[in-house]
């Protein structure tokens, strides 16, 4: 792949929402729910994929088919103007669902002037990177909770690479080795690369600026602290304040650039930032729309 030019990355940059703060009220973006599968148990993740009334990452009200996301798409593309950026985030992780890909090459070779974005973890990011890039995806979030294993350790319950299942010391280990290298091949190969924090009080405090130092000197382009969600294992830990994430991302401007207007978006969320479409109603409207002009005719 060739990297891409500073004017294409700035261009890429400027259009996607979850990438500029300045672009998240002039374009929108849509997530296709089409990746349940997942390859890591975070100690602070709960996915329902049935669930419509909560709004978090990992929540979906129904898990996509390939030829169903691509219709999503197109009837997105037909109602608003304002979509710039397709997603795949879950409500596993998307690289370890083959429909991820599938679903990015036929939006890519019908849409090639959209954006599209995946959101990992990285374990499979070393093994999947050249076939995100053949598929069209030229952004990539990638959420990195720690640095060092002791602190890994505490957040990652387990994770399966390569057929075989790892816990404790050796998961964290594994994972942290993994997702570095992958996110460093990502870099090299030319993706806009951001970084995902979830701030976890008294477990990775101290560890995010650490993170950002590292981040940014291998040249990821922008970074997110997200305030935890308390459930599963971390149920019992209070949601940082909005203080609290600020300074921690004052801490952590000096190293890398700083996101300040996530949502923590669904699997399928539709629409502007913050105002979200409801991409059933989306579809059932086209859909009226589209009987009622073959009545006409």
């Amino acid at each position: 792949m060739i990297p891409l030019t500073v004017n294409k990355k700035r261009s890429i940059i400027d259009q996607h929402p979850c990438f500029s703060e300045s672009a998240h009220h002039k374009f929108g973006r849509m997530h296709l729910p089409v990746a349940p599968v997942c390859n890591i148990q975070c100690n602070y993740c709960i996915r329902k994929f049935d669930c419509a009334n909560e709004s978090r990452p990992g929540i979906t009200s129904k898990v996509l088919s390939v030829d169903e996301s691509l219709e999503r798409v197109r009837t997105l593309v037909d109602r608003s103007g304002k979509l710039s950026v397709i997603g795949i985030a879950g409500p596993g992780d998307p690289l370890a669902n083959p429909a991820t890909f599938d679903v990015m090459r036929a939006v890519h070779r019908e849409f090639p002037e959209l954006i599209l974005c995946v959101s990992t973890n990285g374990l499979l990011l070393p093994d999947r990177l050249e076939d995100l890039v053949k598929s069209g995806v030229r952004s990539l979030t990638v959420t990195v909770n720690a640095v060092r294993p002791e602190i890994a350790e505490k957040i990652y319950a387990w994770i399966i690479h390569g057929g075989k299942r790892y816990t404790g010391r050796q998961a964290a280990e594994h994972l942290l080795h993994t997702q570095w290298r992958g996110i460093n091949n990502a870099i090299d190969a030319g993706l806009i690369i951001k970084i995902n924090t979830v701030l976890i009080p008294g477990i990775n405090d101290e560890e995010i600026p650490l993170i950002a130092r590292v981040a940014g000197k291998w040249g990821a382009d922008i970074m997110n602290v997200l305030p935890l969600i308390p459930q599963a294992g971390f149920a019992h830990l209070e949601r940082p304040s909005r203080a609290a994430i600020a300074s921690v991302r004052a801490e952590c401007s000096p190293f890398i650039p700083q996101m300040s207007h996530c949502k923590q978006c669904r699997a399928d969320a539709c629409g502007i930032l913050g105002e979200d479409k409801d991409m059933e109603l989306e579809m059932l409207n086209a859909k009226i729309g589209e009987e009622y002009c073959d009545n006409v005719v």
